[in-house]
């Protein structure tokens, strides 16, 4: 209750903002809009996501994917990530694909990468559903990769820990291994934070065996953004 009343409030703060600007929106265009109400809305979403983070929250992922740069140059990222965006969605429709902020927030659910209980190994499905993907992150390769590898909640949570972060990496290693340069990727183990289903029942426990990415720009496409700009 505390956090939508948050987000009330700053969205309130946002929009009375916006409209004592009306003229001067008037005399921008599309991207330049998009980009200020992006960089507001942005800040906003990414500080109440931020605070959840360690907490179990639903936002570990999302919370890194806000504005770096901000203004007309993280519009300008935000148009790029739109585009890769879709290119993920049409190459992989089990995927769950979501622009936050300046990012790309990419889950490989059941559907996309399954692991088995305990297991950490790619099926064969799964190595599928990554080629499918390799082209994407081959066009767009000034951008980063963290991946966050997860469990259920089965098992002690250290064991589950370590589990998450083996998961991580296989992902990791097959995409190296298909030939996307390393430098790109970071990996972290989870553990049975942030749930998407009930581990209560078999489902659920499958749903929440995953691997999240977060997609962000890379230093030389934020110096790239800058100067299209015009910073």
């Amino acid at each position: 209750m505390k956090n939508i009343s948050i987000i009330v409030l700053a969205l309130m703060l946002t929009m009375g903002s916006l409209f004592t600007s009306c003229e001067a929106i008037k005399n921008t265009n599309k991207t330049q809009r998009g980009a200020a109400i992006g960089a507001a809305g942005g800040a906003i979403i990414g500080g109440i996501l931020g605070n959840n983070v360690g907490k179990g929250g639903k936002g570990t992922t999302g919370a890194i994917l806000g504005g770096v740069i901000g203004g007309v140059a993280g519009g300008v990222i935000g148009n790029k990530m739109d585009k890769q965006a879709r290119q993920i969605d049409e190459a992989l429709p089990g995927a769950e694909v979501e622009r936050v902020g300046e990012g790309i927030k990419l889950v490989l659910n059941e559907n996309a990468v399954r692991f088995d209980t305990n297991k950490s190994t790619l099926t064969a499905t799964a190595k599928a559903n990554l080629d499918k993907l390799v082209p994407v992150f081959q066009e767009y390769a000034e951008t980063n990769i963290t991946i966050f590898g997860y469990t259920d909640s089965t098992g002690p949570a250290d064991y589950n820990l370590k589990l998450s972060g083996e998961r991580a990496a296989s992902v990791k290693n097959y995409l190296v291994a298909r030939g996307l340069s390393a430098s790109r990727f970071s990996i972290t183990g989870l553990g049975i934070a942030d749930p998407i289903a009930s581990n209560e029942t078999v489902e659920g426990r499958s749903k929440n065996r995953r691997v999240e990415f977060a997609i962000t720009a890379n230093e030389k496409m934020q110096q790239e953004a800058l100067q299209e700009s015009g910073n």
